[in-house]
């Protein structure tokens, strides 16, 4: 069963036990935590060793970012530490992000506020003027990114509790909701396509055979599956064969070659992307043996002649390591 992977940023030595009890409060929900000095991040040896945190936060669910007294390593991008620019990249890909402020700093920033253009202001609570410039943007971020200041993990692991169950109890509530709107949406489909029935059939008696076709294969099931599964925002149409294969290569899939499918009676077409291998699997039965898409009603269709799994690629073992920042 997939878990949702949670990503911990935050400079090592001064917060390495609020890392650990971290990893044990997410563990302990059935939840994978992604820690580097763990090894949960795999290293190669074509860029930067900081480059795979940023890839591996891609493959994350969630991230959280943990601000305390300390600047950490400098990453390669000028005025940003490696755990701030952890913190760019998930708001970058849009991934869900808790952000934590010690309260020590948290407080101190106000005064900073008022002093940042004195010259010899002395700061007590951080290593590093630059944490307080950074903290000037998250603190400017929109909303729907959470921020929370905490004196110990145990701060931590209860606000992250609530807003988890809180989420929860959402998912239910819209999955509840979702089964209504897909019903309304299938409604509505079948109402459109029953329109177009009478249309053709009261205006062209005489092809009623050919316009009963042209209109099961315009609301052909395929295009809806594979629009969902491939996560394609716009309409999909092709007639057959060659014509699926011309766009399926748009998408960046190439066909595997027969000797290699799983099934001899499902043809397969693969992409690699972001560490990631997408495998489409489509039945022969969904064409004809001259390549034309086979005609299908609603009720005919069978989902499971077009199936699409994923698989994260394995990394090169290198045996780099990054060290702990």
């Amino acid at each position: 069963m997939a878990r949702p992977r949670v990503f911990i940023s935050s400079t090592y030595y001064d917060l390495k036990n609020i890392r650990a009890d971290l990893e044990r409060f997410i563990r302990e929900r059935g939840y994978e935590p992604v820690l580097n000095e763990r090894g949960n991040i795999p290293y190669g040896s074509d860029e930067r060793l900081e480059e795979y945190c940023y890839k591996e936060i891609e493959l994350c669910d969630i991230l959280i970012s943990i601000i305390g007294g300390r600047y950490g390593n400098q990453s390669g991008e000028k005025d940003y530490s490696i755990s701030q620019k952890e913190l760019k990249t998930a708001l970058d890909l849009g991934r869900p992000i808790y952000i934590f402020i010690e309260k020590n700093v948290l407080a101190e920033h106000r005064t900073y506020e008022k002093n940042k253009e004195v010259k010899d202001f002395q700061c007590v609570a951080v290593d590093d003027m630059r944490i307080y410039k950074f903290l000037d943007e998250v603190l400017a971020l929109p909303f729907n990114n959470p921020i929370a200041p905490f004196e110990t993990s145990g701060d931590i692991s209860k606000y992250l509790q609530e807003q988890w169950s809180g989420l929860f109890q959402r998912l239910l509530r819209e999955t509840s909701r979702q089964k209504e709107v897909h019903l309304l949406e299938d409604m509505k489909s079948m109402i459109s396509t029953l329109k177009q029935l009478v249309t053709f059939l009261t205006s062209e008696k005489t092809k009623g055979d050919l316009a009963i076709r042209d209109i099961l294969l315009s609301n052909h099931p395929i295009f809806e599956q594979l629009r969902k599964l491939l996560k394609v925002p716009y309409r999909i149409f092709f007639t057959n064969l060659d014509e699926f294969n011309s766009w399926i290569s748009q998408r960046g899939f190439d066909p595997v070659k027969e000797e290699h499918w799983d099934d001899p009676k499902a043809m397969e077409w693969g992409r690699s992307r972001k560490n990631v291998f997408t495998l489409l699997k489509i039945s022969k039965k969904v064409f004809e043996k001259n390549g034309k898409l086979r005609i299908y009603t609603p009720e005919e269709w069978d989902s499971d002649l077009v199936t699409v799994a994923t698989s994260k690629i394995p990394p090169k073992d290198t045996g780099d390591e990054l060290p702990p920042f």
